[in-house]
């Protein structure tokens, strides 16, 4: 059932026109992806969709009572305001009355013998009973706590730019919605928490809209894929995967459009070269078709052109990391002697955590930090180039191409030749009437493509890269992808996204906690199956190691101790106090579950009493492990009556 419709949008800015007659239906249930180049538009549309902006042609439609919930690329907090005041921030009478109820426990404990503040507390917990909306709070900190925001009672004015776009997320996730439209979910959040977002979205009843640069995620989540280009949008059913086989047939339908065209235009040509006399009506209509073929040109791909890595000489000392420390008192020990040398050819992902310390190793790596102990030697002609998370560098007075030509005018190419800024200015995406544009008018997206340009147009021979995919479109991506498989020097990078790992890396480096840093050879699929195996394996060890104790061997006649072939296995039985437990654990699970579903009750009851509640919670967490103890327990025991049954026969 379609929910939404948009039809024929138009939207510019000034003489810039982002799409141009676009038209579209949102299905019930659908999920849609939206890709292309930045400063497309797509953020705009977004926000179309959601009446934060309107078309300058065109209009939006939704059907009756349809919900929509929008995660902006940047958005707005009060930095007053605790994380689940902020989570609470929409206008729904739930949102509204758990906003209440939050600063109302806030209040009373505060001040906790005031009489007319505990009466206050216990009428908006009877109006929570009657909305329903413990299981909506309850949601919201579990949401919060899988995005690694714990504290909820932490200002927002004390967070960093990504613990509150995450806030902003869970604030997205926990609205009841019909649609929901996403602008970068997965920047900011670590690789675990974009493989639990993915879960969470497939599971989501709704229709989502989204904008995302990680190409596993629009792999895995996404049934349909809508490409901003030039102006215009092209729907491609099924996912990513599927978008580029159908992508490729739409480019060589155009190629073989455009060689009709010219041949045509060469047919056209030649018969006004012969002079073309414009007197019959006929010969009118001939030179209205010539002009009409000269004008009808094709879409340009500029994503095709590829980008020659050009690089001055490394020598053959590049870096070498020797038991290097670093901590800090709020955060504790996040590095903890750590050793490397890097290789010339060395393609090293680095993940991890937020907040484990990756873009602190890369800070001491580029001369930004002091390591507290330990040091980082670097070689003579060693010329880094360090991608930040932050723009820093550029200057928005200034036009694009005079920032890349503050640079280098040119750059020299692997194979010998010079590439001007100019022209890597187009192959990176900005084309001839862009680069005169200046920087403060460009997008989010366009401004960290033009950061990027600026790195390599330094000529560096290590990269670091810290988030590179964040805020970049995937046709910079792609690009970067292919500079940095002919780039002749070391690439350090650190990224949550899954795809950019694979295809660059060949060795990754896990921030593991408490400062240790382990290093897997392979790319980040090689180091998920790694993990695994490794997990498998210690599972598997500590099964058998249980299953052991149940073994028992028969003593050796004296004189035969040295005949291994001679002993024999005395029959297999459980120890009387394995045959205890397996008599009585079915009933001692029950209990428990019993006591789970007691304690479950008395939380619905209780919710009015924030403190008791709290206790509540810890009961049931507690409850939740000693069931799971239990349930091993069974599983073994049964496992080994198995056994004792089948030597019996």
């Amino acid at each position: 059932m379609n929910i939404l419709t948009a039809e024929n949008l138009t939207k510019g800015y000034g003489e810039k026109v982002l799409f141009d007659d676009i038209s579209f239906g949102i299905d019930d249930g659908e999920k849609i992806g939206i890709i292309g180049v930045n400063g497309t538009g797509k953020s705009t549309l977004l926000k179309i969709l959601a009446g934060l902006e309107w078309p300058d042609k065109g209009k939006v439609t939704m059907g009756n009572n349809v919900r929509l919930e929008h995660l902006p690329q940047n958005p707005e907090f009060e930095d007053e305001a605790t994380v689940l005041q902020q989570v609470f921030k929409g206008n729904s009478p739930v949102m509204k009355l758990l906003r209440e109820y939050e600063l109302a426990v806030e209040k009373l404990e505060c001040a906790p013998d005031q009489p007319l503040l505990q009466q206050a507390l216990i009428a908006l917990g009877q109006q929570m009973d009657e909305l329903e909306a413990w299981q909506l709070e309850n949601e919201a900190k579990v949401i919060l706590t899988k995005l690694g925001i714990s504290k909820f009672d932490t200002l927002i004015g004390t967070l960093s730019g990504g613990q509150r776009k995450r806030v902003a997320l869970a604030s997205a996730l926990i609205n009841p919605t019909d649609i929901l439209t996403l602008d970068e979910p997965t920047n900011h959040i670590d690789n675990d928490t974009v493989d639990w977002l993915e879960q969470y979205l497939n599971k989501r009843k709704g229709a989502l809209v989204m904008i995302t640069h990680d190409r596993y995620f629009l792999d895995r989540v996404v049934g349909r894929v809508f490409e901003l280009d030039k102006g215009k949008l092209y729907p491609y059913p099924g996912n990513y995967s599927r978008f580029l086989e159908l992508k490729v047939e739409r480019e060589e339908q155009v190629e073989a459009t455009e060689r009709k065209r010219q041949n045509l235009f060469r047919n056209e040509l030649a018969w006004m070269r012969r002079g073309a006399r414009a007197r019959t009506t006929k010969q009118k209509a001939r030179i209205e078709r010539f002009e009409k073929i000269q004008a009808d040109k094709p879409t340009e791909y500029l994503d095709r052109i590829e980008m020659p890595a050009g690089a001055s000489r490394l020598g053959k000392k590049i870096l070498e990391c020797n038991h290097v420390q670093k901590g800090f008192p709020d955060r504790g020990i996040l590095i903890e002697d750590f050793s490397y040398i890097l290789l010339r050819n060395d393609r090293i992902g680095i993940i991890g955590p937020n907040g484990s310390g990756k873009s602190t190793l890369l800070n001491m790596i580029a001369g930004l930090m002091i390591p507290d102990s330990g040091s980082i030697e670097m070689g003579a002609t060693v010329n880094m180039g360090y991608f930040a998370q932050e723009n820093t560098y550029l200057n928005p007075e200034i036009r694009v191409i005079d920032e890349i030509k503050a640079v280098a005018e040119v750059i020299p190419t692997a194979d010998g030749g010079n590439i001007s800024a100019s022209q890597m200015l187009e192959r990176f995406l900005f084309p001839a009437a862009a680069q005169w544009t200046q920087i403060a008018k460009l997008s989010g997206g366009e401004k960290r493509r033009l950061y990027l340009l600026r790195i390599l147009m330094a000529a560096p021979n290590v990269l670091l890269l810290d988030e590179p995919t964040n805020d970049l479109d995937i046709q910079t991506l792609t690009i970067l992808e292919g500079y940095l498989d002919e780039f002749p020097g070391a690439v350090i990078a650190v990224s949550h996204d899954r795809y950019f790992l694979d295809r660059i890396t060949d060795k990754i480096f896990s921030f593991e906690g408490e400062g240790k840093i382990r290093s897997y050879v392979g790319n980040y699929s090689d180091y998920q199956e790694q993990v695994y195996a490794a997990k498998q394996a210690e599972e598997q060890s500590m099964s058998l190691a249980s299953l052991a104790k149940t073994f028992r061997t028969t003593n050796v006649p004296s004189g035969t101790e040295k005949s291994p072939e001679r002993k024999k296995e005395r029959p297999l039985k459980m120890t009387f106090k394995e045959q205890q437990d397996y008599e009585k654990i079915d009933a001692q699970i029950a209990q428990v579950e019993e006591e789970l579903q007691k304690n479950n009750q008395l939380m619905n009851d209780m919710g009015s009493d924030f403190g008791k509640l709290t206790e509540l919670v810890e009961i049931q967490k507690a409850l939740e492990e000693k069931l799971d103890v239990m349930l091993e327990r069974w599983a073994l025991l049964n496992e080994l009556a198995d056994k004792i049954a089948q030597n019996k026969r």
